[in-house]
């Protein structure tokens, strides 16, 4: 074993180490960023040490610095020679990269059962990559006892984000004053489906705020958080040998999102019924009505269309942005021409414009 793979890998598991013990310390103080900031860490020199294990290079031609994050996930997930990875993992590693993002940039808050999930899972991801690559069991490199130990450990993702719903309707109930804290509570959920739907962007305020109205409106977990109700946790053994890996559901399709997208994750899933309802794009419509898009748009927003779950949804694959109609739209669509002469229509529209 080269020394440089030797080294990344005795300073990967050193992080680790760490991770686990601040994720096990009694109180809470800086335990949460602690946890993910050196997890992160972890797992990053140990993609690395495993590239260059399988005969790869962490470094551009020419260039001094090594590859960051995201492209050793790449690496490892892409390239045949050094290939070790699985979707689902990329899955994982993005996850705790994203939120590691936000706990050192500014300001997140996990309950118990959401870092204890990304905690364990992270220690059981880094088992089974460090077996694949160097067919050692990291447990001999380990002191007795190293595995996150919780008392609310979660029975499954949807349990959990329903759980973490109840508590953010509660901060936004009239007269808490406590949006600041509900913004923050709900950013690891935004970040959470952001990762798995290969969005890197953190949550904006805006977005935030957004996604308060929806819940505080009781709008359903599948609409809030479509990418993350495709998934799930399986869980093997119990006590020190548990063994806890991020799974979707089946017949959930994972992409691998094109090289390049400096705002994407490598991977990204996808609903099959999320793609299948969201089918038609505005110029598809227009054709089949045998009307002028351009027109046909503003009947969308006169119609507050882009409004409604049920009629539309700006698909995000990466940086990609798709805006997508179901066939209800088309209906509502057709029935507003079949009662309007959208001729007239348009020039009272251009009117309105133009008094504003």
């Amino acid at each position: 074993m080269k020394r440089e793979v030797k080294l990344l890998k005795e300073r990967s598991v050193d992080s680790l180490i760490l991770a686990v013990e601040h994720f096990n310390r009694p109180w809470n103080r800086g335990r949460i960023e602690a946890v993910l900031i050196l997890m992160d860490h972890a797992f990053e020199l140990l993609l690395k040490a495993s590239i260059l294990q399988r005969g790869g290079k962490i470094r551009h031609k020419g260039d001094k610095n090594t590859i960051g994050f995201d492209a050793s996930v790449r690496r490892g997930l892409t390239d045949g020679k050094v290939k070790f990875l699985t979707e689902e993992q990329a899955l994982t590693l993005q996850t705790i990269n994203g939120l590691r993002d936000a706990a050192q940039h500014y300001l997140i808050d996990l309950s118990e059962g959401q870092l204890y999930i990304h905690a364990q899972s992270g220690v059981t991801l880094y088992t089974d990559i460090y077996q694949e690559v160097f067919g050692e069991n990291v447990a001999n490199e380990l002191p007795d006892r190293v595995l996150p130990i919780s008392t609310h450990a979660p029975a499954d993702i949807t349990t959990l984000f329903n759980s973490e719903i109840e508590d953010i309707k509660k901060l936004l109930e009239p007269g808490k004053r406590k949006r600041i804290e509900a913004r923050t509570k709900i950013r690891a959920l935004a970040i959470f489906e952001n990762t798995v739907s290969g969005d890197k962007s953190q949550p904006s305020k805006t977005e935030l705020d957004k996604l308060c109205n929806r819940i505080r409106d009781g709008e359903s977990l599948e609409k809030l958080f479509p990418g993350v109700v495709s998934l799930n946790y399986s869980t093997e053994g119990e006590g020190a040998n548990i063994c806890l890996r991020l799974t979707k559901k089946d017949g959930i399709p994972i992409h691998v999102v094109p090289e390049g997208d400096q705002n994407g994750y490598p991977v990204a899933i996808k609903r099959v019924d999320e793609l299948g309802y969201y089918s038609l794009g505005i110029q598809k419509i227009a054709q089949s009505l045998g009307v002028s898009h351009v027109k046909l748009l503003a009947v969308v927003g006169h119609l507050k269309l882009q409004d409604d779950p049920d009629y539309f949804k700006l698909i995000k694959i990466g940086k990609s942005k798709h805006k997508r109609y179901s066939a209800k739209a088309t209906k509502v669509l057709s029935d507003f021409l079949n009662n309007n002469d959208l001729d007239q229509f348009w020039e009272e529209q251009k009117k309105k414009n133009n008094n504003r």
